[in-house]
């Protein structure tokens, strides 16, 4: 598994080792040792499997208590992964990184408690997996408003608006989060 750092401390972009031949490919996408020493050192007890279509918009996600590390991959389609440091007090709090995940490339994305996450479907349709640390919990669901003007992410949304939810379009943008809903 090669680990490749983002601008972000934590926020990891892996990529596993495929082995081919004329039946197809195999490859581990996730192995406890080896996690472990690319410095990934926790637990995993819930996976979720999320289905989209082109232009869907899911995110900036997090929760107060209970947070999440997350280890997301596709299965199927492409998509614009990102993950926001919401850590009050962090020297690259309100940065971004994002890394183009698809089934083709293989990649997956740690992204560590302490951030928020979200992604963009670029495919026709997207099948995305991702393990977490801790289970969901609706009443620390949190999140902050995609289109975040101070944050300025580049989604690459090619001329469409996107689908979003109102939900997460109702999401505060991240100078106007209580300071009380993010981790320090």
């Amino acid at each position: 598994m090669k680990a490749s750092p983002t601008a972000l401390p934590g926020v990891l972009v892996l990529e596993p080792r495929v082995f081919g031949d004329s039946r197809g490919s195999f490859y581990e996408c996730y192995r406890t040792d080896v996690f472990e020493s690319l410095g990934i050192r926790c637990t995993f007890v819930q996976e979720n499997h999320s289905t989209s279509s082109r232009g869907v918009l899911r995110g900036l996600h997090y929760q107060r208590r209970h947070a999440q590390d997350k280890l997301v991959r596709v299965v199927q389609g492409e998509i614009f992964d990102v993950a926001v440091d919401i850590r009050r007090g962090s020297p690259t709090f309100g940065k971004w990184a994002a890394e183009t995940l698809s089934a083709a490339n293989r990649k997956q994305m740690f992204v560590p408690v302490g951030f928020a996450h979200g992604f963009l479907v670029l495919s026709p349709s997207a099948e995305v997996i991702y393990k977490v640390s801790d289970f969901y919990n609706k009443p620390e669901e949190r999140g902050i408003l995609w289109s975040d003007p101070e944050l300025a992410i580049p989604w690459p949304l090619q001329g469409q608006a996107p689908v979003v939810n109102e939900r997460d379009a109702a999401y505060p943008r991240l100078s106007a989060a209580s300071p009380d809903d993010l981790p320090a």
